[in-house]
């Protein structure tokens, strides 16, 4: 059969039956002897990630796949890299990336999109390996001469081209020789050459590491925040002030609503109101600031430092707004926490106190987020060791962190102290930790999963449930399914059985559209905990797709008879909602006003009130330009995004984990970039109505109701009565009439004679007068499409409408409809036109914010003159 596909040319069915087969030589030769050889790499590498169940022969056809893309005449650098990641190659991505730096402009550019694709993968221990493997940015003095070497000899075909055959000369004894002339010019352009190659090489590592990333997305969240205020306000007012659940809910939903836009004036401005946060809340309150002010890594120390224990000690401040302190720098610094992990590492040393210690572990924790450094998970494991609840359940959290799917000789050492302690708290915060050190690991991780599910304590059957989730991450895999199923239907333990049905949402993420049709008999269970559970699995498979058979799972939940499933559902509908406008889906208009309902009824209950308090949060997330995603752009799983929804999960036992779900949070931004690394003016059309995709209109502000003055009641009698007396009155004093008026009745009375009122006329001045209804006015037609300037947003639904403009100046390497996209310039030798950057103002907490902190710059709006000098005269 599979000989008769290669001979009729059918090689999409004889590539799929040697995968089925495992004959990579035939895989090979379908590929080769296709017409469309690029096409059929793409199809390849698309089954592989999702048909092939075992890891490593997928990572065999990965190599198939590599060898064959490096032996086509123009290799696809962007694929070769996203193969090598998983692979594990961080040595030949950074030759690769060696080789096109020193190329042309062309491959300078594949250069820097090869690097922005690896970091939406958010893979940081990789990025760091490729960053060490490129060479060090070496700049050589102009006159330095390496020795037994002469410049002339180490001048290219390319620069000798340049040199001029004729120096100018100046008299004198000290005038130099033709040669010694030759000399210096070679030494110069080596110099400019080396400078040139160490810029481009010091661009290229801050990409890597993600400086140029974030520093880009903190810009375009800040220039284009749309959040707004007023329905926190609204939320704010109508929150019950000894209701400290729902006062907390709202400073999460703040912090959602604003995640990494850097915009903190609600808190600013209600800092009474905040004051009243106690406890863990203020340490949830301060920990907020994190989630706000995200990425921002330049300035995230300062503005955290009037909270932070000074010098590494208490500083006699209050322990919960110190421990969030050390939790928001995790935050701000999460995924790429270089500059961040030493400060973090002393202050954990140095503390003794327990919400010290906790904030600390969560915020190490996402710093050096999967790096696996052994000095820091010693610091951890002796806070673990000290056997104190709260600080041992953040430790084992962070254990799990630092070795994402990296800790194959370290999950031992965590499961024999979760079986040795005696606290919940710390066995739950293991659990989860030993199942972050498998993630993606899938069959080799079977032999832990088969440990922790066959354990005689539910928590840690608890944690199996995410270790298979996790392991398994997106893969779709039927076994592992399967596994899931039968817990949910068959454990003794609720919270196992709900977080069995959950885990289904992360196995599946990758096929959104199968999700609701597997768990939507579970929906229906008589168990709330089981119900509870299909709703987050939905939320978190069909994340940001606005998918319909989704909604119509949910939309029943969120008036169930139980609670927090109405709080579940409430969570997982804005997930799957966020970024869908009402035009796109007309259930969006619905749950808005629903959100609003829970919020506003003072007999709602507590657990519904904060889903929805949450769910507000949500949908309106990161000044609404962001979205949940946990896939990247070309359909890899990222980490930083997967782990952070696992962990915020937890959140039904610990609420300060909410904050978690911003590490799934990605822009919805197209960011074209020249040669520089700068955002030049550029514009791409939208073949889509604009409202199709717009921002959802902004709350109206309530109306003050002014007192409307009713006429007063006049009865009929006192209306006769007072008739009679007026005609009585003017027959006994006839008015006197002056000689104009008596002028201008005869003149009416001589020209108006035949033109007297007929009784229909009559009729019609005595009737009633009534308003009739004013014409509808015609709804001005939208344009079907729209012009988008760079940067823009662009939602997912909007990608497929992306268009680039023929003969436009700028052309994209890559035909990316969003992201962070590399554009060619077809015109070098014209002048630039850069966009105005709105840079986000670094302003140290308890300082006044602008007016307009939360509002966008307009691109070329600029401040009115003041008027001229001039003299007042009273």
């Amino acid at each position: 059969m599979l000989e008769k596909c290669i001979v009729d040319g059918k090689f999409q069915q004889a590539l799929g039956i040697s995968l089925e087969c495992q004959r990579l030589d035939k895989l090979e030769e379908s590929i080769m002897r296709s017409e469309n050889i690029m096409a059929m790499l793409t199809y390849c590498m698309g089954i592989s990630q999702t048909f092939v169940n075992r890891r490593k022969y997928r990572h065999e056809v990965l190599k198939i796949l590599v060898k064959i893309y490096r032996s086509l005449p123009s290799p696809d650098y962007l694929s070769i890299s996203q193969c090598l990641m998983f692979l594990d190659d961080p040595g030949t991505v950074a030759s690769i990336l060696e080789i096109l730096l020193k190329g042309d402009k062309e491959a300078n550019l594949l250069a820097y999109q090869v690097a922005f694709d690896l970091y939406e993968n958010e893979r940081q221990p990789f990025l760091l390996k490729v960053r060490d493997y490129l060479p060090e940015p070496r700049v050589s003095s102009r006159f330095e001469v390496p020795e037994g070497t002469t410049n002339a000899s180490q001048v290219t075909e390319n620069d000798a081209d340049h040199i001029p055959t004729s120096m100018d000369t100046t008299e004198g004894s000290d005038q130099p020789t033709a040669s010694q002339s030759t000399e210096h010019h070679s030494s110069s352009t080596d110099h400019e050459d080396s400078q040139k190659y160490a810029d481009k090489l010091s661009k290229l590592k801050k990409i890597l590491t993600g400086e140029t990333p974030i520093h880009l997305t903190l810009q375009f969240l800040y220039g284009h925040n749309r959040s707004d205020i007023l329905i926190l306000k609204t939320i704010k007012q109508s929150v019950e002030l000894r209701n400290s659940v729902c006062h907390s809910a709202t400073i999460y939903a703040n912090a959602l609503m604003h995640a990494g836009t850097t915009v903190d004036t609600f808190l600013r401005e209600n800092l009474d109101w905040l004051s009243r946060a106690t406890n863990w809340a203020k340490f949830s309150a301060t920990a907020g600031l994190g989630v706000i002010h995200r990425g921002h890594l330049q300035q995230g120390r300062s503005l955290m430092a009037p909270y932070l224990p000074q010098n590494g000690a208490a500083s006699g401040g209050s322990p919960f707004s110190e421990g969030g302190a050390l939790y928001a720098l995790g935050l701000i610094h999460a995924n790429h926490g270089e500059g961040i992990k030493h400060f973090l590492i002393e202050s954990l040393r140095s503390a003794n106190n327990e919400v010290i210690q906790h904030g600390a572990c969560l915020g190490l924790g996402l710093a050096a987020l999967g790096t696996a450094d052994e000095d820091i998970y010693d610091e951890i494991k002796s806070v673990l060791y000290s056997d104190n609840a709260v600080a041992g359940e953040a430790a084992g959290i962070s254990m799990g962190l630092l070795m994402v799917g990296a800790g194959k000789d370290k999950d031992e050492e965590m499961l024999a102290y979760a079986h040795g302690t005696s606290h919940e708290k710390i066995t739950r915060g293991l659990a989860l930790g030993i199942a972050l050190t498998v993630y993606g690991r899938e069959e080799d991780a079977d032999t832990l999963i088969e440990q922790l599910t066959r354990d005689q304590n539910p928590l840690l059957r608890y944690g199996g449930m995410y270790a298979l989730a996790l392991a398994y991450r997106g893969t779709a895999n039927n076994k592992a399914i399967r596994h899931l199923l039968h817990f949910a239907v068959s454990d003794v333990s609720d919270d196992v059985r709900r977080t069995a049905v959950l885990a289904l949402g992360f196995v599946l993420y990758s096929e959104p559209e199968q999700t609701p049709r597997i768990v939507s008999l579970l929906s229906e269970s008589y168990n709330p905990h089981v119900r509870y559970g299909a709703a987050l699995a939905v939320g978190i498979s069909c994340a940001g797709t606005g998918l319909h058979e989704a909604i119509s799972l949910l939309e029943p939940l969120t008036s169930d008879v139980v609670d927090f499933v109405r709080q579940g559902a409430l969570i997982a509908m804005a997930m799957v909602l966020i970024q869908t406008t009402e035009a796109q889906e007309s259930y969006v208009g619905t749950f808005r006003r629903q959100l609003e309902k829970i919020i506003l009824d003072k007999h709602e209950d507590t657990m519904s009130k904060m889903g929805a308090i949450l769910a507000t949060g949500i949908i309106d997330a990161g000044g609404r330009n962001v979205t949940i995603a946990l896939q990247s752009r070309t359909k890899h799983d990222r980490i930083t995004a997967v782990i952070g929804m696992a962990v915020f999960s937890q959140y039904w036992y610990w609420y300060p984990l909410i904050y978690f779900l911003s590490l799934s949070f990605t822009p919805t931004a197209f960011i074209g970039l020249n040669h520089d690394l700068n955002m030049p003016k550029f514009t791409f059309l939208s073949n889509a109505k604009p409202s199709l995709f717009g921002y959802p209109p902004a709350t109206a502000p309530p109306v003050a109701a002014s007192a409307i003055k009713l006429p007063t009641a006049v009865l009929s009698t006192s209306a006769r009565a007072k008739a009679r007396a007026k005609k009585e009155y003017d027959s006994k004093h006839p008015p006197e009439k002056s000689m104009l008026e008596e002028a201008s009745q005869s003149q009416a009375n001589g020209s108006l004679k035949t033109s007297k009122p007929s009784k229909e006329e009559g009729k019609e001045t005595d009737a009633m007068q009534v308003d009739f209804p004013a014409e509808k006015k015609s709804e001005v037609e939208q344009p079907s499409g729209e012009e988008l300037h760079n940067p823009a947003r662009v939602v997912p639904a909007q990608e497929k409408y992306i268009k680039f403009r023929e003969g436009s100046r700028y052309v994209p390497i890559k035909a990316a409809p969003s992201g962070f996209v590399m554009l060619k310039d077809l015109e070098p030798s014209e002048p630039e036109v850069l966009v105005s950057s709105d840079a986000p103002a670094s302003l140290a907490p308890g300082s006044s914010s602008g007016t307009n902190a939360g509002q966008p710059n307009i691109a070329g709006e600029e401040e009115p003159q003041p008027p001229q000098p001039f003299e007042y005269s009273a």
